[in-house]
């Protein structure tokens, strides 16, 4: 059974596209098409399950096209809208100039002056100037590369240097 901490998600499944089973994905990163991957993990009724991928392309920079194995209609298509898509953190490039936001997702942030856990990162909001980490309890840290004091893959943190005064908005 795959479990949540083991990926992180890069996607969303949209409606179908033409009558051959292909379906349209927001992407929020292109991991997959970055790293040799054949299957992309699927969100359905609340089970993470492997896809292996015929084929895929690009529609535009945030929009693929992707024809799952053994999802030949439109029908089943269907049944796979609104899906949210998730890629393996063990297959990932760690390369850290190739990390992306969405990557952090399931990680524990660590403040670097009292090496206390601050909360654990829960979504990533992009939608303003400055990308901010969303925690499991309400609050938002600036997610800058300027603040990342280290980042363990393994055991899912990321230390931060958090400016003085932020813990105690609130």
């Amino acid at each position: 059974m795959i479990k949540q901490e083991e990926v992180f998600r890069i996607g969303r499944l949209g409606k179908p596209h033409g009558v051959k089973g292909e379906v349209t994905m927001q992407v929020d990163d292109d991991v997959f098409d970055r790293v040799d991957a054949e299957y992309l993990i699927l969100k359905v009724d609340g089970i993470l399950v492997p896809f292996f991928m015929e084929e895929y392309r690009f529609k535009t920079d945030t929009t693929a096209l992707i024809k799952f194995e053994d999802v030949d209609t439109v029908e089943r298509a269907r049944e796979l809208t609104n899906c949210e898509v998730f890629f393996p953190r063990r297959l990932a490039d760690n390369d850290e100039e190739d990390y992306t936001w969405s990557f952090f997702v399931g990680f524990e942030l660590i403040d670097d002056a009292t090496g206390q856990a601050v909360g654990h990162i829960t979504d990533i909001d992009e939608t303003t100037a400055n990308v901010l980490f969303c925690l499991d309890n309400g609050m938002l840290i600036p997610a800058t590369d300027d603040l990342v004091v280290s980042i363990d893959d393994d055991a899912q943190r990321i230390t931060m240097r958090l400016p003085d005064g932020l813990l105690d908005i609130g």
